[in-house]
């Protein structure tokens, strides 16, 4: 297994290297007026592409296995590399040409959560509720639909939280080894070996990401990590019964619920959901936490300011992940961290906004 992390990982980072030159001209075309632009200068948003090659090399190399069996079956990795393929080609296709729509991508999206969805037979259950089983037991077509919207609606909410450098890799790296190791205690070999591809690819990609800020992710990579996680959680939860449901819903609940929390608020200021806007949590840390630093070069003073918001997000996000890991069984209990952590994140953002922040978090 190791062999699969360390061999994605030298992919990706080896691809981010060289697509970091080749791509200088196109990300000229980044507009210097988009409310998402948090930094000085021309950085290409081609990191996607290198995590795909990482993450196909792997997964190729899975396939032959070691001298004893293959680690991953071809059909599996099939639907996966299907997924990660369509999902993160839409978004490295707007990362290229800024012309591809959001009504295309999200389109092209939802055709990579049928995709996975028909070919593997993923579907959610009624998520250990007894009251929704007879629900489920008349209509077992919503856990099908369930599965395609998990798998479509991800890569968005991924998108979304990728604001800073590292901020969006490392929770993805986060998910990535969570799901890997509760694959490892339940003895699903295969689930963990795709998991740590995607790791490792997404390692190699965070070596140029974070601090220095030399290559972004894009909507190509925010993509391919909504994709491949939500593959992998409906997947472990769906072979696996002793894996409680809500041990994704937890793990995945900062990017899941700043979406849901930032739907809610546009449509509560009559703005369409889709429009982008700097009222995002990661935003406003970033515009009323971390405090700039005096430095003659504003490139570098961006940079710094940049880098030390992400680090208040991973904190938030190991909220999450922390309690993910550790009770992964425990229905109850994993539903009782979702709603903190909903409550936490509503009470800090209002705190934020009427700018009622401790001293202490503004040192």
């Amino acid at each position: 297994m190791l062999i699969l992390f360390i061999l994605s990982t030298i992919m990706a980072a080896l691809a981010c290297g060289v697509l970091r030159r080749m791509g200088r001209a196109n990300a000229r075309r980044y507009g210097l007026d988009m409310p998402q632009r948090f930094h000085a200068g021309h950085v290409p948003r081609l990191g996607g592409a290198a995590m795909i090659l990482g993450c196909s090399v792997g997964w190729a190399w899975g396939l032959v296995g070691d001298e004893s069996e293959a680690l991953l079956a071809p059909a599996t990795v099939a639907a996966w590399w299907l997924a990660m393929v369509i999902a993160a080609g839409s978004g490295l296709a707007e990362d290229i040409t800024h012309r591809v729509s959001a009504r295309w991508r999200l389109l092209l999206t939802l055709l990579a959560g049928v995709v996975p969805t028909a070919m593997l037979g993923l579907h959610i259950g009624p998520l250990d509720l007894a009251w929704l089983q007879p629900l489920w037991t008349a209509a077992p077509w919503l856990g099908i639909v369930l599965a395609v919207i998990a798998v479509a609606g991800l890569p968005n909410a991924f998108n979304l939280i990728d604001g800073y450098n590292g901020l969006a890799g490392t929770v993805a790296l986060i998910c990535c080894l969570a799901i890997a190791w509760v694959a490892f205690q339940v003895g699903d070999r295969e689930i963990m070996g795709l998991m740590l591809v995607t790791a490792g690819a997404t390692l190699g990609f965070l070596l140029w990401n974070y601090p220095r800020g030399l290559i972004f992710a894009g909507d190509g990579g925010a993509y391919l990590w909504g994709a491949v996680i939500a593959v992998g959680s409906v997947l472990l939860v769906q072979r696996h019964a002793s894996v409680s449901p809500w041990f994704p819903a937890l793990l995945l609940i900062y990017p899941v619920w700043e979406t849901l929390f930032s739907i809610y608020r546009k449509l509560a200021r009559g703005q369409s959901p889709g429009a982008p806007d700097a009222l995002h949590f990661h935003q406003l840390i970033y515009r009323r936490i971390v405090r700039p630093l005096p430095h003659a070069d504003v490139a570098r003073r961006m940079l710094v300011r940049n880098n030390r918001t992400t680090p208040y997000l991973w904190a938030l996000a190991l909220m999450a992940a922390v309690p993910a890991v550790f009770f992964w069984r425990d229905t109850h209990t994993l539903m009782a961290f979702c709603a903190l952590f909903i409550v936490s994140y509503v009470v800090a953002y209002l705190g934020i906004v009427r700018f009622k922040v401790p001293r202490w978090l503004r040192a």
